[in-house]
């Protein structure tokens, strides 16, 4: 059986009967033979699963399984660890993976999934107009502007650029409710959609005239100092999360858990994806003087990033900061 890529760490829950994990990293000279024992492994022992992580590109998996050095293996049966072999020990690694393969895939009844509670039309469309009053200039697309990932979307960040406009974006491929939830919003079936002060403008087509007309420009306000737009920002929401990626889908492990603590206290919060915005992103490291991200405010005010939110949470704090 060919050995597989594991790219995601929602992929580690699905991942039933034995499996064996290779984390190992480019760099690393004896994983290069480690890899090749591995491969050989997959033909021979067809009821195991082979997967590869390249340990320093998926950090969510890597921190998953506590991987600190490659190679570094992990075997699983049924989703729970059997075994682990660290460091470059081909006879360690081809007994263990003899043994996995000896071993019975253990039944697990999987819990029947909590079906996620329904956004209300009216707190729905009090999420919409936050997100669309995030940025005077504010773009609704598929992708970011750095990677668009549609041809409409890719023009439409090209228009703004060439008009030297200061906008935000909200990638509708990272969150479903709000891509279909717009549409009937805004009355406006298509994407990417530019709102400027919080009023629809159009899509492509409707842009594309206005700057060819030159109309654009005078719709666009004049750039907003930094401060002041970041100051905005964090006052977006009572909560708000400043992260990499979305609360549906976090583009960095440190993200991902502090949306894990953030739900867990059953409260609100707005986000903010400082990977769409590079402005944003810098800015607001001065602006907090905190040099990482993610970062919670609560009220407008820093309350900190991972290290501290989890202490809080650990001592039962959490929840009460976040209902001031």
């Amino acid at each position: 059986m060919p050995v597989k890529a594991l790219s995601l760490l929602t992929e580690v829950g699905s991942l039933d009967g034995l499996v064996a994990l290779n984390f190992w990293a480019n760099w690393c000279k004896p994983c290069v033979q480690m890899n090749a024992i591995f491969e050989q492994l997959s033909n021979q022992y067809a009821n195991i699963t082979f997967f590869s992580v390249e340990a320093e590109e998926i950090p969510d998996i890597t921190e998953h399984f506590k991987v600190n050095a490659v190679p570094f293996f992990v075997f699983l049966n049924s989703g729970k660890v059997f075994g682990i072999v660290e460091g470059a020990f081909p006879s360690e690694l081809t007994r263990k993976v003899k043994e996995l393969s000896e071993q019975v895939p253990d039944v697990v009844k999987k819990p029947e999934e909590e079906k996620p509670a329904v956004e209300s039309q009216e707190k729905l469309n009090e999420r919409l107009e936050k997100l669309i009053n995030t940025s005077s200039v504010m773009l609704f697309m598929k992708g970011t502007p750095d990677a668009p990932q549609c041809g409409f979307s890719k023009k439409i960040v090209k228009i703004l650029q060439d008009n030297a406009a200061t906008f935000s974006s909200f990638n509708i491929l990272s969150d479903q409710t709000v891509r279909d939830g717009l549409k009937k919003y805004s009355n406006w079936p298509t994407y990417p959609q530019l709102y400027i002060d919080g009023k629809l403008v159009g899509g492509l087509d409707i842009v594309t005239e206005l700057s060819e007309n030159g109309d654009l420009k005078d719709m666009l306000p004049k750039k907003e100092d930094i401060n002041t737009r970041l100051q905005k920002l964090v006052n977006t929401s009572k909560v708000m999360l400043f992260m990499k990626g979305s609360p549906a889908q976090p583009r960095c492990g440190f993200s991902s858990k502090m949306v894990n603590l953030l739900k867990a206290t059953s409260i609100e919060f707005g986000s903010f994806d400082i990977l769409e915005d590079q402005e944003v992103r810098d800015g607001l490291k001065k602006f907090s003087n905190w040099p990482t991200y993610p970062q919670l405010y609560v009220n407008g005010k820093l309350v900190g990033g991972l290290d501290i939110v989890t202490e809080l949470s650990e001592n039962g704090e959490l929840k009460d900061i976040l209902a001031q």
